[in-house]
């Protein structure tokens, strides 16, 4: 039976996951039994994705990422390099808490940042920001902007990826899309 994606001949592929059209996975990646990749994922170099894991279409995961069981990552999200998932709270080496894993769902379109780590059990917002480094300690807004250990929010980021500059009546327009957003009640909808 051939295969519709691309597995690098160093990739771990265990049997009993699915894998979608067109994603590819390269050197030194595992992907192991019982998890849902979409199509045309792409997962970079020392990748392992655990079981029951869910990645939607079109995410990225870039070199050296670790995903979790209890990860689930909606389509179109970025998962930069190194950057790191948990997925116990309280974890110890003597004591077994596999039956207590958290779950984080970061919301389509969301990037996440290289070395950034988020905390299991803290959603990350659509097309939310979690920038290099950040250490996420809570639930991310969607378009939010966050940084900083532990991550805070400094601003707002459209779908393409640019801080949103809000004029007098919280309207902002991204420089690429020319998309318009407006700002309400500490929420970012796109209008346009």
């Amino acid at each position: 039976m051939s295969k519709d994606y691309f597995a690098h001949e160093t990739a771990v592929i265990d049997e009993g996951c699915v894998i979608g059209k067109g994603t590819r996975i390269w050197h030194f990646s595992h992907i192991m039994s019982g998890c849902v990749i979409g199509e045309n994922c792409n997962l970079g170099q020392n990748v392992v994705v655990s079981p029951k894991v869910m990645l939607g279409n079109n995410v990225k995961v870039q070199n050296n990422v670790s995903i979790y069981t209890g990860v689930i990552c909606e389509d179109d999200v970025f998962l930069g390099p190194s950057m790191v998932f948990t997925n116990v709270i309280n974890p110890r080496s003597a004591i077994n808490r596999r039956g207590q894993y958290a779950q984080t769902i970061v919301k389509r379109g969301a990037t996440i940042g290289a070395n950034a780590t988020i905390v299991c059990g803290h959603n990350i917002g659509e097309y939310a920001f979690v920038g290099a480094g950040a250490v996420v300690t809570r639930e991310v807004l969607p378009y939010a902007l966050v940084v900083g250990n532990p991550a805070r929010q400094v601003g707002w980021m459209s779908e393409y990826g640019h801080r949103l500059n809000f004029d007098k009546d919280n309207i902002a327009i991204c420089p690429e899309s020319h998309e318009k957003y407006k700002l309400e009640n500490n929420q970012v909808f796109k209008i346009s």
